[in-house]
């Protein structure tokens, strides 16, 4: 199988795994007072410098969690007495728990881009401090949104801004000051690192709600014993992606891809191709033609890639971000996302190409 769908979960790296058998072979939990404990403790507060160190924040700003689905819900639903604004093109965590908050949409362009226009003009007549929620960088289009403008007009209205910059680490560089976020999520998993552990990180001046309350672990605002083992891996797949050198070939692999498919499929349509983008996503759609159709033959013929979002319990719904971006039903119902990596080769993308081309001449024919 050839993977292409590192958006979903990137293959493990393998410095990650033996990280984490290292780690799991001490049995200590980091609020113990012995000698093994306070050892967890030191590792825990290393890891928690990393972090931050790799998004230009400071260490205790950095809570560790179980997910970027729990960061996200951490931040929105930490401040339950402001109004909240999110982009219509959100991952569907911040949309699910924007919407229980009574939380408004902010509307996106046809490439997927914030209208900031909108966002000032829904900022100004709220009249009070709000919360709103922008990703970096989108998980299904990979167009990379421009915070640091948004960032401007939100706290023009001394509102504050929360970023989910899980698809964007060790893809693009990510610094929180620059980008002017007041809180920001992360993931490992999608950078090579194990499921199961992400982090919110917030400034140490801002109050937010206590969304898990127990032993008061995570400064007192996540509590719960820390996944010390999976945050060591994660440790291990920052310090492996530091280097972006794998970046510019994949981007330019996949560009090419989408040049060679228009060349012969005209009425492809690349998802978000006038804007901004990761250099490893491409959204592509096969007017005509189911995502679920697609992705039966692609699976057959070998090729692991995905509809968007892998959060949906296995269920292919029309894309809500396409929709957002002005597609229709029936067009946001035909698209699929290939997401490649830092492990995935040239021959990798040349072969799905190949794969995309006759699969696009067998299926159109049948969908005319």
């Amino acid at each position: 199988m050839i993977y292409l769908d590192y958006n979903a979960t990137a293959p493990i790296r393998p410095k990650v795994i033996e990280t984490m058998v290292e780690a799991m072979q001490l049995p200590a939990n980091p609020s113990s007072v012995h000698a093994m404990g306070r050892a967890a403790r030191k590792q825990l507060e290393q890891a928690r410098a990393v972090v931050a160190n790799s998004v230009s924040a400071f260490a205790n700003e950095v809570i560790f969690c179980g997910s970027g689905t729990e960061a996200n819900n951490m931040a929105l639903r930490g401040f339950v007495d402001r109004p909240v604004l999110v982009a219509a093109s959100e991952h569907v965590s911040v949309l699910r728990a924007a919407d229980r908050m009574g939380g408004d949409r902010v509307c996106v362009d046809s490439n997927g881009v914030i209208d900031l226009a909108a966002l000032e003009s829904k900022l100004r007549a709220l009249g009070r401090p709000a919360l709103v929620s922008v990703m970096l960088a989108n998980n299904e289009t990979g167009v990379i949104a421009p915070i640091a403008e948004v960032a401007k007009i939100v706290h023009r209205y001394e509102s504050l801004l929360h970023v989910d910059a899980s698809q964007a680490l060790s893809k693009m560089p990510v610094d929180m000051g620059m980008l002017g976020a007041d809180m920001l999520t992360l993931c490992a998993h999608k950078s090579g690192g194990p499921v199961g552990v992400g982090a919110l990180i917030i400034r140490n001046d801002l109050p937010i709600k206590t969304f898990m309350v127990g032993g008061g672990q995570e400064l007192r605002r996540r509590s719960g014993t820390e996944n010390l083992a999976a945050i060591m891996g994660w440790i291990a797949a920052i310090e492996c992606g530091k280097s972006l050198d794998w970046c510019k070939p994949v981007e330019g692999w996949l560009r090419t891809m989408e040049q060679k498919l228009i060349a012969q499929a005209p009425d492809l349509i690349v998802a978000g191709a006038d804007a901004l983008r990761l250099p490893n996503t491409s959204c592509l759609v096969m007017s005509g033609v189911s995502s679920e159709v697609q992705l039966m033959n692609f699976d057959m013929e070998g090729f692991c890639v995905s509809a968007g979002s892998a959060c949906s319990s296995g269920r292919i719904d029309a894309s809500h971000v396409l929709k957002a971006m002005g597609y229709d039903e029936k067009m946001a119902s035909c698209a699929i996302r290939v997401s490649a990596g830092w492990n995935t080769k040239e021959v990798d993308v040349l072969s799905f190409t190949q794969c995309w081309m006759a699969t696009y001449q067998r299926l159109s024919k049948k969908a005319a």
